[in-house]
């Protein structure tokens, strides 16, 4: 019987926290530096690194996923299906893998390890998307591994600060969940 309420309760845990994922992704900020997607969020991947946090890595990057695929159907946009696999479910389910490094009571140091390792596999696999699918937007010119680079660090790498700074500040209360 308590096993299957702990299943109960990590399935809703985990929709809420793509639920709340998914409404802090719709507060970004707007720039037009990104026209081919990305964005600086209200630290929409905090929910997903909790969820990883308490329920571990595998299940984080099962959610990681599951939230990666509703971003796609809310706001769709691909240079090729390829394109859709990577810089959907494989970059969300990225943000699981945190779950890997850091666990209830872990030391600060390796919340900000898992949380960088976590957001660079996302940001690896919008690079490695971007250079592959989306070369032709790079300037004249420009080499595309460069391009996409620069393109995809200009809003990961305030995704990363962000989310270390957020998820600092939720730590605590998050450790003394049941």
């Amino acid at each position: 019987m308590e096993r299957k309420a702990s299943s109960t309760k990590m399935l809703v845990e985990g929709a809420m926290m793509i639920a709340i994922a998914t409404v802090l992704s719709f507060l970004k900020f707007n720039t037009p530096l990104w026209v081919n997607g990305g964005s600086v969020t209200a630290a929409s991947m905090v929910p997903i690194l909790i969820f990883a946090y308490r329920w571990g890595g595998a299940k984080g990057i099962f959610v990681g996923a599951v939230y990666g695929l509703l971003q796609f159907f809310i706001e769709p946009y691909a240079a090729h299906p390829l394109s859709v696999i990577m810089d959907y479910p494989l970059a969300f389910a990225g943000i699981g893998v945190f779950g890997f490094f850091a666990a209830k009571g872990a030391s600060l140091s390796k919340v900000y390890t898992g949380i960088v390792a976590a957001l660079g596999f996302r940001f690896l696999a919008h690079f490695l998307s971007g250079f592959i699918f989306f070369a032709m937007y790079a300037p004249e010119g420009m080499n595309p591994v460069y391009y996409s680079l620069i393109y995809n660090g200009s809003y990961m790498l305030p995704e990363i600060i962000i989310s270390c700074a957020v998820f600092t500040l939720l730590r605590k209360p998050v450790d003394q969940i049941a």
